[in-house]
């Protein structure tokens, strides 16, 4: 009897999977920088080689786009992975953790790059068996503004061909590892850094009448902030504005002459997103100026939001469901963090999507910390439901997905 595609999907990635886990390895002992990720490349330059994969290099610095043609044209999807680690001193003592000093893959990002390698190494096994051209795109820079993704787009990097969708997919520890989630419409939170510069006359602090107060001005600017969350956003819109870092660089009797703060404002609206930087503006200048003193706001604009398209998502979830089940895939809520897959979405249809790595027996630490590992069991999930939606997209109608306006 001759196999279905999912049969032979699932066949090739347990072929696969222990390579696929050794590139995971390799790329976790062996972290880099965002935006230098110059060895990490030439490793998948090297992989691609080996699977006589076509790519080209250079893309938005250290990116590699990878391409497969089908048996037959057709329509043009795009598979995305990103490539960089942190700035975090690895604490797993795992016998492939990082040997770079200071520098950790705590956010999954090398099992994101060894799964698109296995992907790419199964649909080129398999270009019988689909029409179209598929892109790999292994990105250089997620973790750092302004994100790598603006650069590849700005690069022009995906103009010919120009993808009918781009996908992608992103390590969740919260959820049990051989599951996938999902949600449609707007997902991730846009993700701006606000910066606040107090500044006035400063001087000694028994004397509070001959000077400005710039730690009270700069206190009641916070709490002050506070209020368009609460007060002017829409209880609909999912907002957050934090600020993590005040430093007023006086002493128990000095009181200095400028404090500055620094916080991030999220949203899921692309529309109040730019009102409420204009009323930071207005009130953080506005305060100060009523206390006597001055404030500079200095709002850098970072992530955009990320919008799963509808249709292509609802496809994505049915066709999940029927390849793993439906105990395996859930439909997820909101979540205020952010993701340079935002630009992509932006100027494509597209879908970004969870699969979880929970270790099965204890806790598994929070991405971004220094004990952050995944459960490699994830990786035959991740690498055969990304080949499987894949194919699906590609043979689906060409007109039924559309960009958000």
């Amino acid at each position: 009897m001759m196999e279905t595609l999912k049969q032979l999907i699932n066949k090739l990635t347990k072929v696969q999977l222990d390579s696929i886990i050794a590139d995971r390895r390799h790329i976790h002992q062996n972290p880099e920088l965002s935006f230098n990720e110059h060895n990490t490349s030439d490793y998948v330059a090297s992989r691609l080689q080996q699977a006589g994969i076509p790519f080209r290099r250079g893309v938005a610095g250290t990116g590699i786009i990878a391409t497969l043609q089908g048996k037959n044209p057709g329509r043009t999807i795009a598979l995305r992975a990103d490539m960089d680690a942190l700035p975090i001193q690895e604490e797993t003592n795992l016998p492939f953790a990082s040997v770079n000093k200071g520098i950790m893959h705590a956010c999954g990002h090398d099992a994101h790059t060894a799964v698109l390698i296995g992907v790419a190494n199964i649909l080129n096994q398999l270009r019988d068996q689909w029409n179209g051209t598929i892109l790999f795109i292994f990105q250089p820079g997620e973790e750092k503004f302004p994100g790598g993704a603006s650069l590849l787009l700005k690069e022009g990097a995906l103009d010919n061909p120009k993808p009918d969708l781009v996908i992608g997919q992103h390590v969740l520890p919260e959820m049990a590892a051989g599951k996938v989630g999902f949600k449609p419409g707007m997902y991730m939170a846009s993700g701006d850094e606000v910066y606040l510069t107090v500044s006035g006359k400063g001087g000694h602090a028994a004397l509070p009448h001959t000077l400005n107060d710039n730690i009270l001005i700069a206190s009641h600017i916070i709490v002050a902030l506070q209020q368009i969350v609460s007060r002017m956003v829409p209880t609909t819109i999912p907002t957050v504005l934090s600020f993590g870092r005040i430093e007023g660089l006086g002493a128990t009797n000095i009181i200095p002459e400028k404090v500055e703060i620094a916080g991030t404002l999220r949203t899921l609206d692309e529309e109040w997103r730019g009102l409420i930087k204009k009323r930071i503006k207005e009130i953080a200048e506005g305060t100060a100026a009523a206390m006597g003193a001055h404030c500079h706001v200095d709002i850098k604009d970072g992530y955009p939001v990320v919008y799963n398209n509808p249709d292509a998502t609802k496809k994505a979830i049915a066709w999940a469901k029927n390849f793993l089940g439906e105990n395996r895939v859930e439909e997820m809520g909101v979540r205020m963090t952010a993701e340079d897959f935002g630009y992509y979405t932006q100027q494509f249809p597209s879908v970004f999507y969870r699969f979880g790595v929970a270790q099965e027996q204890g806790t598994t630490c929070a991405l971004h910390t220094p004990h952050f590992n995944l459960n490699e069991k994830a990786l035959e999930t991740a690498t055969s439901v990304l080949a499987w939606l894949a194919v699906n997209f590609l043979q689906s109608d060409q007109d039924q997905f559309h960009a958000l306006d």
